[in-house]
C-alpha cells in the first residue's frame, strides 16, 4: 500500500525542499492545482488529487479535496479493524502527512480597494477541512500547517527519532489555533459587512431617533456580537512586564496596518520592553492626534505627554517640546511626524532617551545615533490613518474584557459661552491644548500656547488638583496662556485657580449642572471660555 503525503499550499516557500525530504522518506506526493505545478517545475513527481480520486476539480477549484478517498484517508484509524476494512473495501489509502496552508484571507481584506467578492473567494474551505481532519487523527496523520516546521520535521522523518505523541499533539494544536483565528477573521469581516449594510439600511428608514433592537442581541441597540473572539500572533518575548517579576510577550494583529506600532521597524537599540511598547504607542497616538498642524514633536513619560511642540520645522518643534518640560523628558520617548536628520540627531543624543520614533531617519542621523547604541530607533508609516472607524479599544478586567469604540469622534463645533470670545491666537492655543488633553490620563488639564504645551496635569483625583499641577509646571508661562480640561468643571474653583495664574482662555466640554457658575467666574475674570460638548476621559 502506498504511503501518501498530501500537499496543497498557498504559501509555497520551502515546500519543494520539504517534498524532496518526504520522497526520500518513502512517501508519494498527492497535490492540487498550483501546488502540483510548482512541484513539477521543481522536478518533483506528484499525483494530482483528481487522478487519485477519479473525480475532476470543478467549480473553479472550489471542489477538489472534498472527497471520501481524501477524508477517509485522513480520518481512518489505523488500529481500528472496522475502519481498515472500510478503507480496503472502498479503495481508500491512508494519508499519513498533510501539508496545507490557507488562502490569505486577512491579507486580502487589508488590500486597498479590494472588493467583497474578492474577499469571499479567499475563504478557504478544503484547506481547513483537511487540516482539522488530520489534526483530529494526529496519532496517525501528521498535520503540517506552518512552513517554519518543514526543516525540523524533514530532518526527523529522514533520520529519526520518530515523532512523539506530545510533538504530534503540538502540531495538531497549532492547526486548531490557525483555523480558529482564520474563522474568527472571517466572522469579524462578515459581521462588519453586515453592520455596514445594516447602517445603510437604517439610513433609508423614515423613523429618525427610533432605537430599534437588533434581533438576537438581547435588546441591544447596536450590532455587537454575542461573542467577542480575539486572535493575535506572537511577535516577540519581552524581558519582563511592567515589573521584573511579571512575564510578558508582545502579540500583534495578523495584518497590522503599517501605520501602527505593531508594524514599526526597529533600526537599532536594545529590545523593546513592555513599558517601552506602551509608552511608544501613547507617543504615536498623541503625535497622530496633531495631524494637520504641521511639523510636531511629542515627548512622553509613563504614557502621558510631558511636552508637545509645533513649528515651521521639526527642529523648532522639538525645541519647544523640550522646553515645555526639560526635566520629565529624561528617560522618556520622543516622537516626530517628520524625518529626523543628522542635526536633530546630534541634539537628541545629548539627552538620555529610551526611544526616538519618526517616519524616517536620514543616513547621517543613523550614523550619529551609533554613538548611543542603546537608544531604540523606530520608524512608522505616517501616511495612513492610525485608526479607522470600527476599530475597538480593549481593556482586560478580572474575569472579563471591556470593549469600546476607539475615540475617533470628529471635532465638535465650539460654543463661546462667555461675554468675551477667544482671539485668533487663543483659538490656535485652544486647538493645540484640546488635541493634547484627550491623550492625558484623567483627570486631565493642559496649559498651552499656540505652538507648545506649558504644563500638564494628569491622573489626579480632582480636577482642581490637576489644574494646580499643570499651572505650577507652566509657571510664569501661564500668564496669557490657555487651559484645556478633558471633562467639565464640577464647580468654579478651577476657573478661579486658572485666573490667578494668568490664564486668558479655557476650553472644556461643558455639561455640568454648575456650568453657569464656571461661566460667571470666567466673565468675572475676563476669561474667554468655549464649550465643545465632547468629553475625552482616558482612564
Amino acid at each position: 500500500m502506498a504511503r501518501w503525503a498530501l500537499v496543497s499550499v498557498f504559501d509555497k516557500r520551502g515546500v519543494a525542499d520539504f517534498c524532496r525530504q518526504l520522497l526520500a522518506t518513502g512517501y508519494q506526493i498527492l497535490s492540487t492545482g498550483g501546488t502540483a505545478r510548482h512541484l513539477r517545475e521543481a522536478g518533483i513527481t506528484c499525483t494530482d488529487v483528481s487522478e487519485y480520486t477519479g473525480f475532476p476539480e470543478m467549480m473553479d477549484g472550489r471542489v477538489k479535496t472534498l472527497h471520501p478517498k481524501i477524508h477517509g484517508g485522513l480520518l481512518g484509524l489505523r488500529d481500528n479493524t472496522a475502519h481498515q476494512a472500510a478503507m480496503a473495501t472502498h479503495g481508500v489509502d491512508p494519508i499519513d502527512v498533510v501539508v496545507v496552508n490557507l488562502y490569505p484571507f486577512v491579507q486580502t481584506v487589508a488590500k486597498p480597494g479590494v472588493t467583497h467578492a474578492e474577499v469571499i473567494e479567499m475563504i478557504d474551505i478544503g484547506g481547513p477541512s483537511m487540516l482539522r481532519a488530520a489534526a483530529k487523527n494526529h496519532r496517525f496523520c501528521l498535520p503540517v500547517v506552518d512552513p517554519d516546521d518543514y526543516a525540523w520535521l524533514g530532518e526527523r522523518l529522514l533520520h529519526g527519532p520518530a515523532l512523539t505523541e506530545p510533538e504530534r499533539a503540538h502540531l495538531a494544536a497549532k492547526v486548531f489555533a490557525v483555523t480558529a483565528a482564520y474563522d474568527q477573521a472571517i466572522a469579524q469581516y462578515l459581521a462588519q459587512a453586515g453592520t455596514d449594510a445594516g447602517a445603510a439600511a437604517s439610513a433609508t428608514r423614515s423613523a429618525p431617533g427610533a432605537a430599534g433592537a437588533v434581533p438576537g442581541t438581547s435588546g441591544r441597540t447596536e450590532e455587537w456580537p454575542e461573542r467577542f473572539e480575539l486572535s493575535f500572533v506572537h511577535k516577540q518575548s519581552l524581558r519582563y512586564g511592567e515589573n521584573p517579576h511579571q512575564g510578558a510577550h508582545f502579540y500583534v494583529e495578523p495584518a497590522a496596518r503599517p501605520s501602527t506600532l505593531a508594524a514599526a521597524v526597529q533600526h537599532q537599540g536594545k529590545e523593546l520592553s513592555y513599558n517601552n511598547i506602551q509608552d511608544a504607542d501613547a507617543a504615536l497616538n498623541i503625535l497622530r492626534g496633531l495631524d494637520g498642524l504641521g511639523p510636531a514633536a511629542v515627548a512622553v513619560k509613563h504614557m502621558n505627554p510631558c511636552g508637545v511642540g509645533l513649528g515651521d520645522t521639526v527642529h523648532t518643534a522639538f525645541a519647544r517640546a523640550y522646553e515645555a518640560d526639560p526635566v520629565s523628558i529624561f528617560g522618556g520617548i520622543v516622537a516626530f511626524n517628520q524625518p529626523v536628520d543628522g542635526v536633530l540627531a546630534e541634539r537628541l543624543t545629548e539627552l538620555f532617551l529610551e526611544i526616538v520614533l519618526a517616519p524616517a531617519f536620514s543616513s547621517d542621523a543613523l550614523r550619529v545615533f551609533q554613538r548611543k547604541k542603546n537608544v531604540r530607533l523606530l520608524t512608522v508609516d505616517m501616511t495612513q490613518p492610525l485608526w479607522q472607524p470600527g476599530d475597538k479599544w480593549l481593556r482586560r478586567v478580572s474575569g472579563g474584557l471591556l470593549v469600546q469604540d476607539v475615540n475617533l469622534a470628529p471635532p465638535s463645533p465650539w460654543t463661546v459661552v462667555t461675554r468675551r470670545a477667544p482671539t485668533d491666537a487663543e483659538r490656535r492655543a485652544l486647538e493645540l491644548a484640546w488635541r493634547v488633553v484627550r491623550y492625558v490620563k484623567s483627570n486631565a488639564i493642559v496649559v498651552a500656547g499656540p505652538e507648545m504645551t506649558f504644563g500638564v496635569g494628569a491622573g489626579q483625583m480632582n480636577r482642581v488638583g490637576a489644574a494646580q499641577i499643570a499651572l505650577a509646571q507652566a509657571g510664569a508661562r501661564a500668564r496669557g496662556a490657555v487651559l484645556a480640561s478633558d471633562a467639565f468643571f464640577p464647580m468654579r474653583d478651577t476657573v478661579d485657580t486658572a485666573a490667578a495664574a494668568g490664564i486668558t482662555a479655557i476650553i472644556q466640554p461643558g455639561g455640568s449642572i454648575r456650568d453657569q457658575e464656571s461661566i460667571q467666574a470666567a466673565d468675572e475674570h475676563g476669561i474667554a471660555m468655549v464649550f465643545t460638548g465632547q468629553r475625552h476621559f482616558l482612564h
